[in-house]
């Protein structure tokens, strides 16, 4: 699943960011962020309009991501967490 379809307030794990092309800038970013393979995120809250932005917490950091950008990060869900 992907970060984009996670459920709100749910917590994954950060299995990969999928680069779509080569030096893609939007993916390095990404890992300079945090959203490493192994690393603990959260969906916290999702804009009033389309969805968009998505608020994600990585540790004790939150950032505020498009769909698009969201959905390039693979994650998989933890045990317990609401479908």
């Amino acid at each position: 699943m992907t970060l984009s379809d996670l459920p709100l307030q749910a917590n994954a794990v950060v299995e990969t960011v999928h680069d779509t092309h080569a030096n893609d800038t939007i993916a390095r970013r990404l890992r300079e962020l945090g959203f490493v393979k192994g690393e603990s995120v959260r969906l916290v809250a999702r804009g009033p309009i389309g969805g968009e932005p998505l608020l994600v917490q990585v540790g004790f950091t939150r950032f505020a991501l498009r769909r698009s950008e969201a959905a390039r990060i693979q994650v998989t869900a933890e045990q317990g967490a609401p479908a």
